[in-house]
């Protein structure tokens, strides 16, 4: 029998609100056993590019990174996001290490092609290239690893890569290892029918619920990745897939990702 994992994937509102952020990483830290938490930053990344005058592009809910774009996402990313949040776990008698996707090659990725969409310094991951046996090696010494949205091209170049991709993609890679529960935690209660309305979250959403609330127009933008890495996820043999407010990292709420053919209970 293989042992549990929770791999929480942190973004959002929260990661710029101090309070928030400080009870999410309380939760976070109680968790029992082996636990990965990958974080975004988008946020604050924007309000720097808007400081410093450099336009941002979005298309689909992902980030354009030109090179410029790229040095900012890097600093705040690797840099303050990843830092402040493992000293705060520290506090919290977590032990964690922060880490890029350059760092002991954990998550390399390939540069996206320029067609049909330039993307610039974007990286596709795969789930086979990360480097799961280190990142094993320091679960075992009940060391969290902390994965920012960094990733490298193995050939001396930085990436941007969507922090929800590697979320997925680490929770396939040690899936082999692991019962595997993946959990994308941001300010809303789960997916949502009415954006407007809390109290409307959708409990379980399979691939052809999806097709429909897509074309419905009932998720759009930032949501589209998240969910489609969720299905990309129990494809390949994560055991679960929630997507749920961070304050509810410790409670079975929020919408369930699944197969049509599973029972959620």
């Amino acid at each position: 029998m293989k042992p549990e994992i929770n791999i929480v994937k942190i973004g959002g509102n929260v990661i710029d609100n101090e309070a928030a952020l400080s009870q999410f990483l309380q939760d976070f830290a109680s968790l029992e056993g082996a636990k990965v938490l990958i974080h975004g930053g988008g946020k604050l990344a924007t309000r720097m590019a808007e400081q410093l005058n450099i336009p941002t592009q979005m298309h689909e809910g992902r980030r354009i990174t030109d090179a410029d774009t790229l040095k900012i996402v890097t600093m705040v990313y690797a840099g303050w996001i990843n830092k402040n949040i493992v000293a705060q776990l520290q506090r919290l008698h977590c032990n964690a290490i922060g880490l890029s996707g350059a760092d002991a090659n954990v998550i390399p990725a390939v540069r996206r092609a320029p067609a049909p969409i330039d993307f610039g310094f974007v990286g596709d991951v795969q789930p086979e290239q990360i480097n799961h046996t280190f990142l094993s090696t320091l679960l075992q010494q009940d060391i969290c690893p902390v994965c920012c949205a960094i990733t490298h091209d193995t050939q001396g170049n930085l990436l941007n890569s969507n922090a929800d991709t590697i979320a997925s993609s680490l929770a396939i890679a040690l899936s082999s290892t692991y019962d595997v529960r993946l959990v994308f935690c941001f300010e809303k209660e789960g997916v949502l029918s009415n954006p407007d309305d809390e109290r409307s979250v959708i409990p379980e959403i399979t691939r052809s619920s999806y097709a429909t609330l897509k074309a419905d127009g009932i998720i759009t933008a930032g949501m589209l990745p998240k969910i489609d890495n969720a299905f990309k996820a129990i494809d390949a043999g994560v055991q679960e897939v929630v997507i749920k407010h961070a304050k509810n990292v410790l409670q079975d709420r929020g919408t369930t990702i699944s197969h049509p053919n599973i029972l959620i209970s």
